[in-house]
């Protein structure tokens, strides 16, 4: 979401999967636990008004925004320990898992969850 954002490496392959998402029969995901962590990168890079602006902006994209169901938190908690990857991107696994997902990834931390999820690079590493 964060090279979307920025218009970084992968934004145009984001840009044509929302697009996919308003006019077709596609479905992106983000956790609410990803949005917070989008969010609070935003706000402490460019502050709060910015974060505010961007949160509206999410707000208005053909994504569903998944709860940290009790599924999800205990899927999230067994990726966490065995992976190792930060506690947030454990949900974006787990929401993976749960949904038959692909992860649109630039973080490389994602690598080490391809023997368990589907990851399609967004960024050349």
């Amino acid at each position: 979401m964060l090279a979307f954002l920025d218009g970084e490496d992968g934004a145009e392959r984001m840009a044509e999967i929302l697009s996919q998402c308003a006019t077709q029969n596609a479905r992106a995901c983000l956790s609410w636990i990803s949005l917070g962590e989008v969010l609070y990168i935003v706000e402490r890079e460019r502050g709060l008004n910015t974060a505010q602006r961007i949160l509206a902006a999410i707000e208005q994209l053909p994504l569903e925004l998944l709860t940290a169901s009790r599924e999800a938190v205990l899927g999230a908690a067994h990726v966490k320990a065995t992976f190792p990857l930060s506690y947030a991107d454990a949900f974006v696994v787990a929401a993976a898992q749960q949904h038959g997902a692909v992860i649109l990834a630039g973080d490389p931390e994602f690598a080490a969850v391809e023997s368990i999820a589907r990851v399609e690079w967004l960024r050349v590493a």
